[in-house]
């Protein structure tokens, strides 16, 4: 086994003494995937408590940001932006106008629709945690020079990509 071998390299080991007649090619890489999304899921949730944010919490906050000024979205575009139901939504909504992270106001061209804006403590809020979260990011990726971390961000497009097919 090679000088720096890791867990995986010690699985695909174990398997291919067992089951020789397996091409254990596709578990060198989707385990090694898979592992670090959760080592990056301990650090995204270390970054956003720091902040006293919940990951959905962050979620929406962070879509109303890129949405740029004046940081407001319809509740169905945050739908839509964060993947969950519209009854999750309007419960996120509530708890995060609640801490007073963003407000509802009617939608000035449609008396039936609402609007949620991004308060200036949401921003605050937001802000302080996109950057720590980089920042565990740049550490995760400190090992690849950029024009590796662009390589191994095409690659991944591409096996993403390859599960929409």
């Amino acid at each position: 086994m090679a000088e720096h071998a890791d867990e995986v390299d010690r699985v695909v080991a174990a398997w291919a003494a067992v089951r020789p007649d397996l091409d254990l090619a596709p578990m060198q890489v989707l385990s090694r995937v898979t592992r670090l999304a959760r080592h990056l899921d301990r650090y995204r949730r270390g970054a956003f408590a720091a902040h006293g944010l919940e990951p959905w919490e962050f979620d929406v906050l962070a879509a109303l940001r890129r949405a740029g000024e004046p940081y407001q979205l319809s509740p169905g575009t945050l739908v839509r932006e964060t993947g969950v139901t519209s009854g999750t939504m309007t419960n996120r909504v509530d708890r995060l106008a609640a801490r007073s992270l963003v407000r509802r106001s009617n939608h000035p061209a449609d008396r039936r629709g609402v609007l949620v804006t991004l308060t200036d403590e949401g921003r605050t809020a937001v802000d302080a945690a996109i950057a720590d979260l980089l920042h565990v990011e740049r550490r995760m990726l400190t090992d690849l020079d950029p024009a590796a971390s662009d390589q191994l961000a095409a690659l991944l497009r591409r096996v993403g990509r390859s599960d929409e097919t």
